[in-house]
């Protein structure tokens, strides 16, 4: 493997939770290396164009995860255990497409390994994980630490917790936007576009084609990214209401309510997606708005992409008697 598909494969893991749709009863998807995976209720399938131009997939059944495990079927448990299973496939996405790119002349004309070894995908999950602690919990806490001996206004829950959530975001918006700058991923932004706007026009009922799919927004309500910015909002106030006042106890805290947060930002997505006109739907405004910098407008060719995934996951679906249920 180069270093730069290493790399490229390295970097699309550390922004699973940006680009993935998680849902059980919903048509959602997530762009990959050069491709979109779409996912229906029982069915996923990855479409991967590689440099030759050839169009490659990969399909595979889904069984539910609240139908494996009964627990994920009650509110905020179900966001768990759906995020989990949506990583863990986007994981095996990630893995297809990597596999795809590495097809390439750059590699000597030899034929891609059958996967990608555990250690290369193994390593950035963990630092990625690592990472997330260091950057939004640990980093936050300890700047309104220094902060607080400075101004001692921020010795207060509020005002420690509104300018704990404030970093936290700036953080956020500015590695996604440096990110963006990056050709590499600015093509995976478009075909992150490209799976919202095929998501949006098979939600509208219209026929899905590249036409059609290219008149949608790229700023869709149930994503990763409003999915991410919506539990960083419901930190603040959520934090503002532990009662230690140590370093340690604070941070240990952020870290042992990362659950409820992921639970309850779920529901509140899950809830926005099926009534974007209500007042609670505007707690995802953030998240839209922040997918100016996530998604990009696609080409044809990458909107076509979309659509043969999505055409894949519902084939098979259907070969399964499942029913594609619309938002």
């Amino acid at each position: 493997m180069s270093p730069r598909t290493f790399f490229r494969l390295f970097i699309h893991l550390q922004m699973l939770p940006i680009l993935e749709a998680g849902e059980e009863t919903l048509v959602g998807g997530q762009a990959v290396m050069e491709g979109v995976m779409m996912r229906a209720p029982h069915s996923y399938c990855v479409a991967v164009r590689k440099p030759n131009g050839e169009l490659v997939t990969s399909e595979m059944p889904v069984e539910r995860i609240s139908e494996k495990h009964r627990i994920f079927k009650y509110p905020l448990l179900r966001g768990l255990g759906t995020l989990y299973q949506a990583l863990q496939l986007g994981g095996k996405a990630l893995n297809f497409s990597a596999l795809a790119s590495l097809e390439d002349p750059q590699e000597g004309g030899k034929e891609a390994p059958k996967e990608v070894p555990g250690w290369i995908v193994a390593g950035p999950v963990i630092f990625s994980l690592l990472f997330f602690l260091f950057m939004y919990k640990f980093v936050p806490l300890y700047l309104v630490t220094r902060l607080a001996k400075v101004y001692p206004v921020f010795d207060g829950r509020l005002a420690s917790a509104g300018a704990d959530g404030l970093i936290r975001l700036t953080i956020l918006l500015t590695l996604l936007y440096t990110l963006s700058k990056l050709k590499d991923m600015r093509r995976m932004f478009e075909y992150h576009g490209a799976e919202h706007k095929v998501v949006f026009n098979f939600e509208s009922g219209q026929p899905v084609t590249v036409e059609n799919a290219q008149r949608f927004t790229t700023f869709h309500p149930r994503c990763g990214t409003s999915f991410l910015v919506v539990i960083f909002l419901l930190a603040m106030p959520t934090y503002a209401l532990i009662p230690f006042t140590g370093f340690a106890a604070k941070l240990a805290a952020r870290i042992v309510l990362i659950p409820l947060l992921i639970g309850v930002a779920y529901e509140l997505i899950f809830f926005a997606a099926r009534r974007r006109g209500s007042f609670l739907a505007l707690l995802t405004t953030p998240g839209l708005w922040t997918q100016r910098i996530t998604t990009k407008p696609p080409s044809d060719d990458q909107a076509a992409v979309a659509i043969h995934a999505l055409e894949g996951a519902m084939a098979l679906e259907k070969s399964q008697g499942g029913e594609m249920v619309i938002a």
